[in-house]
């Protein structure tokens, strides 16, 4: 990988991979862990799309779709918890992360748009 950001992202996407099969083996939820999927995976899948960006306007974009995946995936976390579909701990450490993961972004997107 890249940089720590890539790294992290990665690695929660793989996180994400396994909280979605979970759902589906253990408790029959499809709709929703093919949500989270979606959106667990496109933060980084964005992250890594914002590496070729075209423009600082362009990468600003990209990163900016990261967080507001983060967000969306943030939601279905909370909510895959308050239904009891994961454990305290597993929801801890993936919020952890993924708290950490939108500070990342936030700092560079406002990193990049300074330099803009």
């Amino acid at each position: 990988m890249d940089s720590p950001l890539q790294d992290k992202s990665f690695a929660f996407a793989l996180q994400i991979i396994k909280l979605s099969r979970h759902l589906k083996e253990d408790y029959n939820e499809y709709d929703i862990a093919r949500q989270i999927l979606k959106s667990g995976t496109s933060i980084g899948a964005n992250i890594r799309e914002a590496k070729n960006a075209q423009s600082p306007s362009d990468f600003i974009s990209k990163m900016s779709i990261a967080l507001k995946e983060s967000d969306e995936t943030q939601y279905w976390l909370e909510l895959i918890h308050a239904a009891d579909m994961m454990t305290s701990n597993d929801y801890q450490s993936a919020d952890k992360d993924l708290r950490e993961l939108i500070a990342m972004l936030v700092s560079s997107i406002k990193t990049k748009k300074n330099r803009s």
